[in-house]
């Protein structure tokens, strides 16, 4: 079961954008709520991706990136990692609060920002996935960490690794839905990883009716 995910087909990954569609429907609603102001969200991707190509994937191990982690509880477990770069999460805080200033330090408003956001998708997509598949998911309170992007994504990946080379990436793009002026505001785009525990998503696909190699 350790290589299912390396193993999966591009049924499987469907099955899960669709699911992870719905994820960010519930998450722009969730957002827009939060904000007083109307919130797009989109799923550019989802693919399968080997642990090794994961830091460069996020802009390289040096790259400086803010990070939600959550633990997924209940019928199945597992981490779940929202990544986005520093620079971005500045600039999403900017348009989402119109907190101004060009340090290059979070505010501890951006990070609270920040957390929230990480916490509305991650729990969304959960959300998402439990209903499609009757499982009872959740997540633990989660925890905010900017750093470098090695040393963060290491500790992350240190006990999934034990298990798996491969996780789950869910690429999604945050856009206020505002103009300032003429301008429509620019997206931010965020990584969503999810790291399961051994089985997790064997248990899952069979719960979706999906067998192992993408039939039904």
């Amino acid at each position: 079961m350790q290589d299912f995910i390396r193993d999966m087909s591009d049924f499987h990954l469907d099955v899960l954008r669709e699911v992870s569609n719905i994820g960010a429907g519930n998450a722009a609603t969730a957002l827009s709520r939060l904000l007083g102001k109307p919130v797009d969200m989109r799923v550019n991707r989802v693919l399968s991706l080997p642990f090794n190509d994961i830091t460069e994937y996020v802009g390289g191990a040096e790259n400086l990136v803010a990070t939600v982690f959550s633990r997924i509880e209940g019928d199945i477990a597992g981490n779940m990692l929202f990544v986005m770069g520093a620079a971005e999460g500045r600039a999403l805080v900017r348009d989402v609060t119109g907190e101004s200033g060009e340090s290059e330090e979070l505010s501890d408003m951006a990070q609270s920002v920040l957390q929230e956001v990480g916490n509305i998708l991650s729990g969304s997509y959960l959300t998402a996935l439990s209903d499609f598949t009757g499982f009872d998911l959740r997540t633990s309170v989660p925890s905010l960490c900017v750093d470098m992007a090695g040393a963060i994504l290491s500790f992350g990946l240190m006990e999934t690794g034990k298990s798996s080379d491969f996780a789950i990436l869910i690429d999604g793009e945050i856009s206020p839905g505002v103009e300032i002026g003429n301008e429509k505001v620019q997206g931010a785009t965020g990584h969503i990883f999810l790291l399961p525990d051994p089985e997790a998503f064997s248990r899952i696909f069979f719960a979706l009716g999906v067998h192992r190699y993408g039939s039904h």
